[in-house]
């Protein structure tokens, strides 16, 4: 029988989870190709969702940290700026799609 390997220590694996989110970003901002309603219709999340949960969590630690400033974090530029540069229009399909998940989100 194969033992489960351990987890580290609550603060080595804080700090473990937080360079794996940094890698997430920069793997997000070195592909701007990739839409947000594709990430959202394959996925479920999408930068706009990374930078809401970043606020959230900002929210709940007492730290200041208002919407554009998380989005311009997880953009790597400010949001209008990203938007004007990479966005594209949502097909009808795509459109389709994403109206075709849970409406809440």
């Amino acid at each position: 029988m194969t033992e489960t390997p351990k987890l580290p220590d609550a603060e080595t694996l804080r700090n473990l989870e937080a360079a794996a989110f940094r890698r997430l970003l920069q793997h997000l901002r070195d592909r701007p190709e990739v839409q947000n309603i594709d990430l959202m219709n394959l996925a479920g999340f999408c930068r706009n969702c990374l930078s809401n949960w970043m606020e959230d969590a900002a929210r709940d630690q007492g730290v200041p940290l208002d919407r554009n400033s998380a989005r311009t974090h997880v953009y790597g530029m400010p949001y209008e700026e990203w938007k004007a540069r990479h966005q594209k229009e949502a097909s009808a399909a795509q459109q389709a799609a994403f109206a075709s998940r849970d409406p809440g989100h």
